[in-house]
């Protein structure tokens, strides 16, 4: 199994490098990959900022990463609700914070307007402080 940077999913879902993403290419065709949560918000956030994606083309080349058999992911299943969460205007990091909190525990925040769009989105226990 080969745990993968965020430059290695930059170059893949970007192509910007061209011998880059033919190596990052050929790493995903080869073998078990493994992208933890922290390398997946990192990546997030260089292909908004820096590449002008738009949310719902990085929720889109997300949910196609977790789609690949050769792929695991940490905490998946809490990924994968955080990238529907998305859908609804909720920002990727907000989203991870939201679904990896645990069954029956009441998520506070300062910030109205994400407990808003949580509600909006049907996210059960979350308190504006």
């Amino acid at each position: 199994m080969t745990a993968v940077d965020t430059n290695v999913l930059v170059r893949l879902l970007t192509g910007d490098e061209p011998r880059q993403a033919a190596a990052a290419r050929a790493l995903f065709a080869t073998g078990p990959i493994w992208i933890a949560k922290t390398v997946f918000l990192e990546t997030a956030w260089v292909l908004r900022s820096l590449y002008g994606f738009e949310e719902s083309a990085i929720r889109s080349a997300f949910t196609k990463l977790l789609g690949l058999k050769r792929v695991q992911v940490e905490d998946e299943p809490s990924l994968a609700a955080a990238l529907a969460l998305t859908a609804h205007g909720i920002d990727l990091p907000d989203a991870m914070h939201l679904s990896a909190s645990p069954p029956g525990a009441i998520f506070a925040s300062f910030d109205r307007s994400l407990i808003r769009r949580a509600r909006r989105a049907g996210v059960a226990g979350v308190s504006e402080i």
